[in-house]
């Protein structure tokens, strides 16, 4: 792996879920299949065709919970209560995370299509709370998800970012799409990143510590 020349950054922004920890975890699996059963409970329709139509709303609304609230009025902290109790032994932490993302200079921020208290129970329970600064997540983009331009507006305004000296990495390299063309820096991570990737994308982590341990940066931060 080549290190990555992200000299230029101070504000790192990452995605959370299947960006902080693999994806191969299970835990997405559960989230998965619990926004199944509170989607089939809403709608009366065979499980099925509840994770259909669960799909459909993903795919074009960028966030199932932005088509339940358009199509069926849902409340979104109701929705988010539903999901509050999603067991955690799937994840783990990982010490080489932990220092890779230690070593980075600058600002850390969150920035999810998940709620706040979904948020800080990942982050707790990787063991990453005391590295971020803070959590964008989706009620304070106003339930506008990613990879909406909106969201990024929103995110910029609520702290200050520089996109020039922003480097943004995810999951999900149609996520990245919006943060390129406004000038960050963006990574695509994990299993996607060892397939090749769209222009939008500047740098491949499938390991996503191993890629931030290497990288060169401004200058290592203590802790």
């Amino acid at each position: 792996m080549t290190a990555a020349d992200l000299r230029h950054v101070d504000t790192w922004l990452f995605d959370l879920d299947n960006t902080l920890y693999p994806p191969d975890t299970g835990f997405r699996t559960a989230i998965e299949a619990a926004i199944t059963d509170y989607t089939e409970r809403l709608t009366g329709l065979p499980r099925a065709e509840a994770y259909a139509l669960q799909k459909r709303y993903l795919a074009e609304h960028g966030l199932t919970l932005r088509g339940l609230m358009i199509h069926h009025g849902v409340d979104p902290d109701e929705f988010h209560g539903h999901l509050a109790d999603l067991p955690l032994e799937f994840l783990a932490r990982d010490a080489s995370l932990i220092g890779a993302l230690g070593r980075l200079p600058g600002r850390r921020l969150i920035f999810t299509n998940a709620d706040a208290g979904h948020a800080g129970r990942v982050m707790a329970r990787l063991g990453l709370d005391h590295l971020f600064d803070d959590v964008f997540h989706i009620g304070a983009a106003d339930f506008i998800p990613k990879p909406d331009p909106a969201a990024f507006e929103r995110l910029s305004a609520a702290h200050g970012v520089d996109p020039e000296s922003t480097c943004f990495f995810e999951d999900l390299a149609g996520n990245l799409e919006p943060a390129a063309a406004l000038g960050m820096t963006t990574v695509l991570v994990g299993e996607a990143a060892k397939r090749p990737a769209p222009a939008h994308v500047h740098h491949l982590a499938p390991d996503l510590a191993a890629f931030l341990s290497a990288a060169r940066v401004k200058e290592p931060a203590l802790t």
